[in-house]
């Protein structure tokens, strides 16, 4: 999915009235916001988080300054290594790193529900998708947080669904 069309969807979620309006520049289609009143912002990170504050939801950068640090962490991660990495093994590996840290969290800063969330689910439903239950199954901890942050309310939108069986199927998937 286009940055442009992701950070669209961010705004519907946010409750934002359509507007913005948004460009790519360069080889890899770096997502520009042109503002009313000032420069142009550039890169989704940066965009995403003025939209946030746009909306008066601020709450989702962050509320402590932990919380704030680890946001922006995962702000990068999503630009550095899932946007850089379109290999299947590259998915594999991050979704394993992933599924680690997930494994005492329910969100990727704890318990707050935050914009690393949303992004991080937006960058990875393309390849989250095309797994098969095996994989979905192997990497447990990322399909529960992918299947819960995929039915927090209006964030999915046009994305499919992706189905998660309850039940395991293969108890030698670890």
């Amino acid at each position: 999915m286009a940055a442009a069309a992701e950070l669209s969807l961010l705004e519907k979620s946010l409750g934002l009235s359509k507007g913005n309006k948004y460009s790519a520049q360069g080889e890899r289609q770096i997502p520009v916001l042109q503002t009313n009143n000032g420069p142009s912002l550039t890169g989704l990170t940066t965009i995403a988080a003025h939209l946030v504050k746009q909306a008066n939801k601020e709450y989702l950068l962050g509320s402590t300054a932990e919380e704030k640090a680890i946001v922006q962490q995962w702000l990068e991660y999503r630009v550095t290594q899932i946007d850089g990495h379109a290999s299947k093994n590259d998915i594999h590996t991050l979704l394993k790193d992933l599924n680690s840290y997930l494994e005492d969290k329910v969100y990727l800063t704890g318990y707050n529900f935050t914009l690393a969330d949303i992004l991080l689910y937006y960058g990875l439903h393309r390849f989250i998708v095309d797994l098969t239950v095996q994989e979905k199954e192997k990497y447990l901890n990322v399909s529960r947080w992918f299947c819960h942050i995929q039915h927090y309310p209006g964030i999915r939108q046009h994305l499919s669904n992706v189905v998660f069986i309850k039940n395991r199927l293969y108890t030698n998937s670890h």
